[in-house]
């Protein structure tokens, strides 16, 4: 009960024992005063400098791998906390490994990771967990709710610490083969050992006059030092720089339905190959017609080799809705100017409508270095100029569930 019910009770119950000369109640009315004003001081200090932590091993990782984290409570005081009651929001899909660890929430797919503590002045306690990483997504951790008391359980203090952190599970990448990505263009930035494009800003050697040899690729001081023409040499390049265009739509209508397995294979899909083509030294880029979370516009991530890149993309791809926002084919022709010139275009898609072979025919004037990867049950229609990959998606050993 609060305070100010009791204080009347115990004021009537003094001058009764004063007036009637009973000293037990008097007693017992200064002894409960005294007791009910140490808990309320004891309360209103248990949770003063009271801090809560999480340490983690590392919080980012693909389906099926562990990380563990470390809970800290410590009290930073001479008062001793008698009990801690710390409850912490958790992602069941990022949770311990042992399911009954968490509590009911009222957040669907969320838990309470609840831990009882009491410390000494000056302590600090930790307790470690093993998570596991179960299902893509972006999930963070927390608030917390801290509650404490005085020694004698008659009052409780609560306070929320709006402290999160963010646990990103990654899409599952596929085992499938590298596939036959069109590089070669005449404004590469990369070496190559195929001799197709060749930069005159970067010569290699010298050899002998062919006649069908330009007259300004001639090396006048080989030609005088030799006595024979002599020609230039330059080295071979392509443009190992791609953008990987990702259609999360299932259906020709976003109002027909969303087709949830394929859509997230066509994720998986594009993170396979972000991962293995920056692994063979591709600059990589990234556009969908869907969004991230907490977002309602398509997205576009610049290709770039930096070290950061593949983390980017996979976290993207994590973060990714599965809600479409427009046809595909209508931001894919609005998002090739702010694409690099010497991109290549890598389109997944789970549906190759005829609006989407319409652009694919008039984009190819200007990308000539474009391939189309279907997971439809059929093959997408031949267009010329266009490299088609066939991966029809098989729901059953795709692992998904209904």
């Amino acid at each position: 009960m609060p305070p100010e019910f009791w204080l009347p009770i115990l004021i009537i119950l003094f001058f009764v024992g004063a007036f009637t000369k009973n000293p037990w109640l008097v007693i017992f009315s200064v002894a409960l005063a005294a007791l009910i004003g140490l808990a309320q001081l004891w309360r209103k200090q248990s949770l003063k400098n009271v801090f809560y932590r999480r340490r983690w091993h590392y919080r980012r990782g693909f389906p099926g791998e562990e990380t563990s984290v470390r809970i800290e409570a410590e009290n930073r005081k001479l008062l001793p906390v008698s009990w801690l009651r710390i409850s912490d929001l958790w992602p069941k899909a990022a949770g311990p490994k042992e399911e009954d660890t968490l509590r009911a929430s009222h957040l669907t797919g969320y838990g309470r990771l609840t831990n009882l503590f009491s410390l000494r002045w000056f302590e600090k306690i930790s307790r470690e967990y093993k998570l596991q990483f179960k299902e893509r997504g972006v999930y963070p951790v927390g608030p917390v709710d801290i509650s404490s008391g005085d020694l004698f359980g008659l009052y409780e203090s609560t306070r929320q610490e709006n402290s999160t952190d963010t646990l990103t599970v990654f899409p599952e990448l596929l085992p499938i083969p590298a596939l036959d990505i069109r590089t070669e263009n005449p404004l590469g930035l990369q070496r190559s050992r195929r001799h197709i494009y060749e930069d005159p800003n970067l010569p290699m050697g010298v050899r002998s006059y062919h006649p069908e040899d330009e007259f300004r690729r001639i090396h006048w001081p080989a030609t005088a030092r030799t006595g024979d023409l002599q020609v230039k040499v330059y080295q071979p390049v392509n443009s190992k720089m791609m953008v990987i265009c990702l259609n999360i739509a299932t259906s020709e209508q976003p109002w027909l339905g969303l087709n949830q397995p394929l859509s997230e294979y066509l994720i998986r899909v594009a993170a396979t190959l972000a991962y293995q083509n920056i692994q063979e030294g591709y600059a990589v880029g990234l556009l969908s017609n869907s969004c991230l979370a907490h977002s309602d516009r398509p997205f576009i991530i610049q290709p770039s080799n930096s070290p950061g890149q593949l983390a980017h993309l996979l976290e993207s791809l994590a973060n990714i809705t599965l809600y479409v926002t427009g046809p595909f084919e209508n931001f894919l022709a609005r998002s090739l100017p702010q694409l690099p010139f010497g991109a290549s275009l890598v389109i997944v898609a789970g549906i190759v409508t005829q609006g989407l072979c319409e652009t694919l025919i008039r984009i190819k004037r200007y990308r000539a270095n474009t391939t189309l990867v279907s997971l439809e049950s059929t093959p997408p229609p031949s267009i010329p100029g266009i490299h088609m990959i066939h991966m029809p998606f098989d729901f059953k050993s795709s692992g998904e569930s209904a």
